[in-house]
């Protein structure tokens, strides 16, 4: 699986939401792609990913 243009360990039965958590990201400050679709965050949890996706993890920083 490649993760933002880089390898990442693909693990079966990984859901979006098992990513994040392995990544050590909040959900509610990101917006995920899977293969150039975005995912709404609802799905997050029943959304397996397959080792041939690739996945586009868009972070949110605030500022001022």
């Amino acid at each position: 699986m490649i993760v933002n243009g880089k390898d990442f360990n693909w693990k079966k039965d990984m859901t979006i939401n098992t990513l994040l958590e392995e990544l050590c990201l909040d959900l509610n400050t990101v917006v995920v792609e899977v293969n150039q679709v975005i995912i709404d965050k609802d799905k997050y949890a029943e959304f397996y990913l397959d080792k041939k996706d690739s996945v586009e993890i868009i972070s949110f920083v605030g500022g001022g």
